[in-house]
């Protein structure tokens, strides 16, 4: 399946858009601003906005704020990046996905307004989000950072309330080489006197990120003080001033995403858009968000023997890794062959760590199609000479395959370090 709309008109104008700016990625707002002022701001006619940033779990917590959301009645815009396979997974307009053609029509009338003006691709596409939003009736807009957040195309919105995720070392380049460099880059998006809802954090970064707030007066929530989450028999208890909430276990798999979801409660809470506890419950059963350890069951799937399961997970950092082997604990019952993937900019040392003590085997991929993918080698050397090179996913569970003849059982394969791997590895599982 292509991820562009419509093919080449889509392609042509991102060609384009990329000739605009020397730089991929640069971090600032003066820009944006400048286009969406040609535009008659947008920014400033959308819903009410909850604005989520973090390392790790911003997209699942967008997706638990979209279920919570949808479940109370409401129409929810969303906007998240990256998309793992159509382009049109960024943007969902009051419940849809963005069709082809009017996610070509706003990328063209916002090319003709910027006539030609600097500016980056990703700041592009989060004006046309913000166009397609404004246009269409909606109750809540959910806005996913794209990278850090002060600096960030998306912070330029005044949100009903915000919600930070865990931080963790991640994309140093831009954002800093400590905790707390990176802490005050997320701590960017809090407003004056907008509540920001905050997981489970290090130290360091609840000290920058409480310093921020008191700053600005802004209300914040704190797991552990405000509000807390836990599991509880048959689901999780979630408890804040505004009472306790005895819920079902979340749609999406991982004790991480616990977190998440207190997260996506506390600032649906502060948002006070008017979901009832009811939808709250409902919602949180039903979210769902690809490549989340999620299961899948297609063709790759079909490679492996009887009795297997097949899991992807995008996670692709030393935090994501921590949560990935927290999960992998409940799964001894059975052997794990672990498939890794990286973009070339990422930690693969970081990330494989604490994923060594639970793999059975570990296989090192790079997928033909796959965005700036780490080679094979440099998986392998990382891996402290653990991984085998696949070196493709299909060739890795071919192995696999082969091997369970000589030691028989139920086993599991866990796909992941990359939403780009990700993204080809659903492509393939469909095909």
């Amino acid at each position: 399946m292509s991820d562009a709309p419509s093919g080449g008109r889509f392609d042509a104008i991102v060609q384009r858009l990329h000739q605009l700016h020397p730089r991929l990625i640069d971090l600032s707002l003066h820009r944006l601003q400048r286009l969406l002022a040609a535009l008659d701001h947008p920014e400033r006619r959308l819903p009410p906005v909850i604005h989520v940033a973090g390392t790790n779990g911003k997209g699942s917590t967008c997706a638990f704020l979209r279920a919570f959301g949808e479940a109370g009645g409401l129409r929810v815009h969303v906007y998240t990046s990256p998309h793992l396979v159509r382009f049109n997974e960024r943007i969902r307009l009051a419940g849809r996905l963005v069709d082809d053609a009017a996610l070509l029509a706003a990328l063209e009338a916002v090319e003709q307004v910027n006539a030609g003006g600097e500016v980056t691709v990703f700041e592009t596409l989060t004006a046309v989000a913000f166009v397609l939003f404004a246009a269409v009736a909606a109750d809540l807009c959910v806005l996913e950072v794209g990278l850090g957040g002060r600096l960030d195309a998306t912070n330029v919105v005044l949100p009903a309330a915000c919600a930070i995720t865990a931080i963790s070392l991640d994309h140093r380049d831009w954002l800093g080489d400590t905790l707390a460099q990176i802490a005050a880059e997320k701590a960017g998006i809090i407003k004056p006197g907008v509540p920001v809802a905050v997981g489970a954090q290090p130290d360091a970064v609840r000290a920058v990120l409480a310093a921020r707030a008191a700053e600005v007066a802004a209300p914040l929530l704190l797991r552990g003080r405000d509000w807390t989450v836990a599991p509880r028999a048959g689901g999780l208890r979630y408890e804040d001033a505004a009472g306790v909430l005895d819920l079902p276990p979340p749609g999406l798999a991982g004790p991480h995403q616990i977190d998440n979801a207190g997260i996506a409660l506390a600032a649906m809470r502060a948002a006070r858009l008017g979901v009832g506890d009811a939808a709250l419950a409902s919602g949180i059963a039903a979210a769902e968000w690809p490549a989340r350890l999620q299961r899948l069951h297609g063709r790759l799937a079909g490679m492996l023997p009887a009795g297997w399961e097949l899991w992807l997970d995008g996670g692709h950092n030393a935090g994501a890794g921590e949560a990935l082997a927290q999960h992998v604990a409940a799964w001894a019952e059975r052997p794990l062959h672990i498939v890794v993937g990286m973009k070339q900019s990422k930690d693969a040392q970081g990330f494989l760590r604490p994923l060594l003590a639970p793999a059975a085997t570990l296989w090192a991929v790079a997928e033909p199609g796959q965005h700036l993918a780490q080679p094979v080698a440099a998986i392998v050397a990382a891996s402290e000479g653990r991984a085998r090179p696949g070196p493709t996913v299909a060739a890795a569970l071919r192995a696999l395959a082969d091997a369970s003849q000589q030691a028989p059982g139920p086993a599991r394969v866990l796909i992941c370090g990359s939403l780009y791997l990700a993204g080809e590895v659903l492509k393939a599982d469909a095909a």
